[in-house]
């Protein structure tokens, strides 16, 4: 586990992240939402943490300014609507880099907690539950996509999301690769939360998906085979089958 003392960014990024003062602290809330939530727009970050437009306005303007958080159009995926799309906020890999180091431990901690008082299912249950959000959010993209594109846009919405994610043949079905994990060390030491991940993608898929490797387990790329599913467009940057193990 990293310390985010020693290895963390420069003082006022950590700051900004991990929070000192009360205004840092509510700045900490909002990165913590781009992160769990993946991008949102300000009028979304205003109304999930119950903060005014403005205030929000203000602490991305300073994460903006430290390099944590950028600003972009957001992706819609399906036929899109008049008008500009919506610019959503999203944590950079600095960012991520820097909340991660400073919340590893505490997330591990909780999550001993959890499991010293309530054992192994309640670290599962709570697995479940922190997933359950994104699969909501999931449901509606895969269930206005053609069958034979589903995985390709998990795959889509994982990578908007942070997961560097993509989808490749392998043999008569898919593998989904995500060469990125925000949680793997934590999810090291408690695989229920890979467990959950992939409960979540069978569901939004309607397969028995299976998982092949992950990076917390010290493989290269997390890779769930999806059965009986080729993608529609080749990936130039998804790991070769050979990477699962």
């Amino acid at each position: 586990m990293k310390n985010p003392a020693t290895n963390g960014p420069g003082p006022r990024g950590a700051a900004a992240v991990a929070g000192i003062t009360r205004d840092e602290s509510t700045r900490d809330r909002v990165a913590r939402s781009i992160l769990t939530n993946g991008p949102s727009s300000a009028a979304v970050l205003a109304e999930r943490l119950e903060l005014t437009p403005a205030a929000v306005r203000r602490h991305l303007d300073h994460l903006l300014g430290e390099g944590l958080v950028e600003s972009r159009e957001e992706r819609v995926y399906g036929p899109r609507g008049r008008g500009r799309p919506a610019k959503v906020f999203a944590l950079t890999d600095t960012g991520r880099h820097a909340f991660h180091q400073a919340y590893d431990d505490l997330a591990a901690t909780a999550l001993q907690f959890i499991a010293e008082a309530g054992g192994d299912e309640a670290v599962a249950e709570f697995a479940r539950r922190r997933v359950a959000e994104v699969e909501d959010r999931y449901r509606e993209l895969l269930d206005a996509a053609p069958e034979g594109r589903r995985a390709e846009v998990l795959a889509q919405a994982l990578s908007a999301d942070g997961y560097a994610a993509s989808t490749q043949q392998a043999g008569a079905g898919a593998q989904l690769c995500q060469h990125h994990c925000p949680v793997a060390h934590v999810a090291e030491q408690f695989p229920q939360l890979c467990e959950a991940e992939t409960e979540v993608f069978a569901r939004l898929l309607g397969k028995h998906v299976q998982r092949l490797a992950t990076i917390a387990h010290g493989d290269g790329v997390c890779t769930t085979h999806i059965p009986g599913v080729q993608p529609v467009s080749p990936q130039s940057d998804g790991e070769s089958a050979r990477t699962a193990r």
